[in-house]
């Protein structure tokens, strides 16, 4: 009989999936790396199980213990569900602009859910951040993740979805772009793919409020750069540990409003019921148009499910309110 032990066994060999319409300007090949088949229906659910069991093998995480961690959402999802699987508790931490669905899909699946307010910096006793450091002090036999910085984040892609990249194109991507949150994803597929071919370029989508491109660019932490935006899942107003510059070749910004416009173009002209980064995603590789050649296969990789934003890019008045709609 063919079946998995568990639900975390399920965790990884998701599809490619062609762009037809919306990539019909662009000369290339246009393949989706289409993470919401993970079980928690995101990217995250690799890292997380990656941080999870390497903290375990070397006692971070101990028995009946808590795990902590400052997420958007799909983080927290892909811990609750090996929290859930091994028998820890569940902490999870958020800003206030991620989506009401995100902090209910948290608490069904068992989570408590801390929520902080998005508009203080990250060293401000009431970010996500310090928030869950804080609790991670105060709570007994806890771990405190830390995606940001933890090297078991990009480690989970350069062993797994880097691989399955390069076996799915029989070798022939030769670029690879991704929105760029904690870096994990960027770098542990990066760094894989430009091992087996140092001509693979590597792109990161980055949005307006974060440090990313500028930073890039000239190696400055510009202050001046940082400001609340609207989209979920990319950009920061940090610099992670997990972001390695040297493997990225570029980063291209989308606007929010694209970003959100784009996000409901995939589910209506391609049937991808997709995440906030994925339409910022799908519009940073128009935005790369003049990179590409007609020989070239580019794969995008689309974070997470549709279901985490139904009140927002998917809510026609929302997106109105917002300016993002005629």
């Amino acid at each position: 009989m063919d079946y998995a032990e568990n639900i975390l066994e399920t965790i990884g060999k998701t599809p490619l999936v062609k762009l037809n319409k919306l990539t019909a300007e662009l000369p290339c090949l246009v393949l989706a790396k289409y993470e919401t088949f993970n079980p928690g229906n995101s990217v995250k659910d690799r890292m997380a199980l990656q941080m999870v069991e390497d903290a375990e093998a070397d006692g971070r995480l101990r028995p009946g213990g808590t795990i902590i961690e400052g997420t958007s959402g799909n983080t927290g999802m892909g811990l609750a569900l090996a929290a859930i699987v091994k028998g820890y508790r569940m902490i999870c931490v958020m800003s206030d602009k991620q989506s009401k669905e995100k902090m209910d899909i948290l608490r069904a699946v068992g989570s408590e859910v801390h929520v902080c307010p998005t508009d203080v910096a990250p060293d401000d006793p009431q970010s996500y951040y310090s928030t869950a450091r804080r609790l991670a002090q105060e709570i007994p036999n806890s771990w405190y993740v830390n995606q940001y910085d933890n090297p078991s984040n990009t480690k989970a892609h350069y062993l797994s979805t880097g691989p399955e990249i390069w076996d799915q194109t029989d070798g022939k991507v030769t670029h690879f772009v991704v929105g760029v949150g904690t870096g994990g994803t960027i770098s542990g597929v990066g760094g894989y793919l430009k091992e087996q071919n140092p001509k693979v370029k590597v792109w990161g989508v980055d949005t307006y409020g974060s440090v990313f491109k500028k930073y890039h660019e000239t190696g400055i932490f510009d202050e001046n750069e940082i400001y609340p935006y609207v989209t979920e899942g990319i950009g920061e107003d940090i610099l992670p540990k997990n972001v390695d510059f040297n493997l990225i070749d570029g980063f291209t910004k989308v606007t929010d409003k694209d970003a959100a416009v784009y996000t409901q173009r995939l589910s209506k002209e391609e049937g991808m019921f997709l995440g906030n980064s994925a339409g910022a995603a799908i519009k940073g590789v128009l935005q790369l148009k003049e990179h590409f050649t007609k020989d070239d296969v580019v794969v995008v990789l689309f974070h997470d499910h549709g279901s985490r934003y139904v009140g927002k890019m998917y809510n026609d008045e929302w997106m109105r309110k917002m300016g993002y709609l005629n």
